[in-house]
């Protein structure tokens, strides 16, 4: 999404196939499907994110700031804890559909293979 903006906020104003790719954009980066992984079994704090990422406090920041501002992740404070969540499970049923897909393109990859190895 653009800078400040949340699923639907251009949604009126810019054709649907549009604001998909500005969601797939933003979810184009390994760190930020590996957050959305983490985030699967609930909520973490950002130290606990930024350990299992391994990255730096400010690299793990801005990328939970992304998803956040994208309406992917929302936060809450706790103290001087901050801890995220994803906004909409139905972003774990992405993952998934993503992974099935890798996976059916590589049994297909991998019985070409095997023919090809088989013919030779």
């Amino acid at each position: 999404m653009p800078s400040g903006g949340a699923p639907g906020s251009r949604a009126g104003h810019e054709p649907i196939h549009v604001v998909k790719a500005d969601l797939f954009r933003v979810l184009g980066h390994p760190a930020r499907v590996r957050i959305l992984e983490l985030l699967r079994d609930g909520e973490m704090g950002v130290g606990a994110l930024t350990s299992a990422l391994g990255l730096d406090p400010s690299g793990t920041s801005q990328h939970l700031g992304v998803m956040r501002r994208a309406g992917i992740l929302e936060s809450r404070r706790e103290g001087t804890s901050v801890f995220y969540r994803a906004r909409d499970e139905r972003v774990f049923e992405l993952l998934d559909v993503a992974r099935a897909l890798l996976t059916s393109s590589l049994e297909a990859t991998r019985a070409l293979l095997q023919e090809i190895g088989e013919a030779t």
